[in-house]
């Protein structure tokens, strides 16, 4: 005989169902839970690993003492202009910029061989500057921008490229005046506007500075050493500015009577021919012997003092 009836049968089978359902339920429940917990903390892991790889890549603004100023801060006040930066800029009652450098005690360079610094003034249009940076890598060539404060504000970033690939960051005034025309405090306001827009993209902090026109007066060194900047001119001009044509940059820096070892180009981003004049510029200084170095690695940062042409030379 039965212990249950067929009845009672029936309804035991549907509650031990219903049970293993639910325990079934339960088991694939946190099974899922597990898996979601384990994509989701890895997606986690991953996306801060990119996030903090692409920082890297776009900011870099981890240390790099190779791109660090290079004048000594304690000697803040000590230096020229009331700055931190040692030396003299003086010749007689007059003060100058840097035209052209003495790298004969140089220590970062190999004093054997010759160098030149191209640098490109940065103050209006940025169509040519990707390929001049693309030119540039192809050589595996660094260089100097100095760029207006109104060209920073319109291109943040190319001046966040420009930085990326390890060029220097140069400062070419706010509002390209003619600085010689200004009041002191007209000046720092040219020279540190620009200074901080350059640390608020990069984090970099710029210390190279180019009047505009290369004009300049005693008060203006002073006044660009006191904000812990160098004043930087040129005694190579490409012409590229006044747009003869291609040939003609190539032929005026490459045959340039005043290019020599420590010579400091000047070209502009901007200008109508340069992109297509530089790679034979590079090939052809390359082929006189010359090393292309960025101007922050071919000045004297300290101990120096200058000629009458403008040379900086080494004490």
């Amino acid at each position: 005989m039965s212990l249950f009836s067929n009845k009672q049968m029936r309804i035991i089978f549907i509650y031990c169902v219903i049970i293993i359902l639910v325990i079934c339920g339960i088991i694939t429940a946190r099974h899922k839970k597990t898996s979601s917990d384990s994509i989701v903390k890895t997606t986690k892991i991953n996306n801060e690993t990119s996030e903090s790889s692409d920082t890297q890549h776009t900011s870099d603004n981890t240390p790099n003492t190779d791109r660090l100023p290079p004048y000594n801060s304690s000697n803040q006040g000590n230096g020229i202009g009331g700055g931190a930066i040692m030396g003299n800029c003086s010749i007689g009652s007059r003060k100058l910029p840097i035209y052209c450098v003495d790298l004969s005690k140089k220590t970062n360079l190999d004093t054997s061989k010759k160098y030149v610094s191209i640098s490109f003034d940065a103050a209006w249009g940025d169509e040519d500057t990707i390929k001049i940076l693309d030119i540039l890598d192809k050589y595996n060539i660094k260089t100097t921008f100095f760029m207006t404060g109104g060209w920073v504000d319109s291109y943040p970033d190319k001046v966040l490229e420009i930085y990326n690939r390890g060029h220097d960051l140069g400062n070419h005034s706010q509002n390209h005046k003619e600085m010689s025309k200004l009041s002191v405090g007209e000046q720092k306001d040219e020279i540190m506007s620009v200074a901080n827009k350059i640390k608020e993209i990069t984090g970099y902090t710029s210390f190279l500075f180019r009047p505009p026109y290369g004009d300049y007066n005693s008060t203006l060194i002073d006044t660009v050493y006191g904000c812990n900047f160098y004043p930087i001119e040129w005694d190579v001009d490409s012409l590229d500015w006044k747009d003869y044509g291609t040939d003609n940059i190539i032929k005026t820096v490459t045959t340039h009577k005043a290019l020599k070892n420590g010579s400091i180009i000047l070209m502009h981003n901007g200008a109508k021919y340069t992109a297509e004049a530089l790679e034979s510029v590079i090939t052809g200084l390359q082929s006189q012997g010359y090393e292309i170095v960025p101007v922050s690695q071919l000045i004297n940062t300290e101990n120096f003092h200058m000629d009458g042409t403008g040379l900086q030379i080494p004490d």
